[in-house]
């Protein structure tokens, strides 16, 4: 089977990027740690009061899934910050320097990446409301067009069927990322109206994409799993030190860490690589007018979508730019 992507190329691109790679390293580094100390003072605080109890060991274990439920919290409240700042940023030097365009090295790449975010996304709510419609978007296109059992029909074979579609949705993790990307890379100043133009070219060609993904999937995974692995020693060790959290907390946060060195290194090479094909199989094409039906006879999200780029305007809505700024 052959890829429509050079892993040479995308690690060019990696290492040519290399300081955004360390920043988000920090970035995610920052939060993993953030995990470890708030799930290890809910562990302390639990299992002093579960002293009182005459139950330290349980009170160390409610205290810590505590803990690690509100750093989960403060997690998802800064999910728009981490699109705008890290994931934006990063595709925004790589669709640069994908383009032949050069660009700064060291401290100077992450602040020429936020410039280049804002002239696209004036708001970070803005490009977080764009990338939410599309994740939607395609949620339901490839639950109907990806479906192992509508491509391969496997009578009373349920499990297996939900197993392989599992597989199928977690390859094509980074799309709207190569979404933004586009939308980067055409220098939109309708964001609705280039998303819906980038959805279009990605229904038209998604058995290419499936066929790439499953690539990333592949490599991605494997490499997540022995980072795990590798973690899961140290992690166990940190997690001794804290009072009643050994147990299930110390598999909790091994995959916390193991999540953390992928958001940072390794899911960057898979959203490149798709990236790269998402320029090359869509090259000299329109969008065309069938797939478009098909996407608004599958998602509501794609109708508000379209709506939204049909009234998009007004000075408030326009990139700094374009308003003389």
């Amino acid at each position: 089977m052959n890829k429509d992507f050079s892993f040479g190329q995308v690690l060019g691109l990696m290492r040519q990027t290399a300081p955004f790679l360390v920043f988000r390293f920090l970035v995610y580094f920052g939060i993993t740690v953030g995990f470890v100390l708030i799930t290890g003072t809910g562990a302390g605080i639990g299992y002093g009061m579960g002293r009182i109890a005459d139950n330290a060991a349980a009170g160390g274990m409610w205290g810590g899934m505590i803990g690690f439920g509100v750093a989960g919290a403060i997690m998802y409240f800064i999910r728009e910050y981490l699109l705008y700042i890290v994931k934006a940023g990063h595709i925004a030097v790589l669709v640069e320097l994908a383009d032949g365009r050069p660009i700064p090295g060291g401290k100077g790449q992450i602040d020429y990446a936020r410039q280049k975010v804002q002239e696209r996304f004036a708001e970070s709510s803005v490009l977080f409301g764009v990338d939410q419609l599309i994740k939607g978007i395609l949620r339901a296109f490839n639950r109907v067009f990806l479906s192992i059992a509508a491509l391969i029909p496997v009578p009373g074979a349920k499990g297996l069927v939900k197993f392989l579609n599992t597989i199928v949705n977690l390859s094509l993790t980074y799309l709207d990322e190569v979404i933004l990307a586009y939308l980067m890379k055409t220098q939109a100043t309708n964001p609705w109206k280039s998303s819906q133009t980038a959805l279009i070219l990605y229904a038209q060609n998604y058995k290419s994409f499936l066929k790439n993904a499953v690539w990333l999937a592949v490599f991605i995974w494997v490499l997540t799993f022995i980072v795990f692995l590798l973690v899961l020693g140290p992690v166990a060790l940190l997690v001794g030190l804290f009072p009643g959290a050994a147990g299930p907390l110390t598999l909790v946060l091994a995959l916390v860490f193991a999540w953390g060195v992928k958001q940072a290194v390794i899911e960057p090479i898979g959203m490149t690589a798709l990236m790269q094909v998402f320029f090359k199989v869509t090259e000299g094409q329109t969008p065309n007018p069938e797939w478009e039906a098909k996407l608004d006879n599958v998602s509501g999200k794609f109708r508000e979508l379209k709506t939204k780029a049909a009234h998009w305007g007004g000075a408030e809505h326009r990139p700094t730019e374009e308003r003389g700024m």
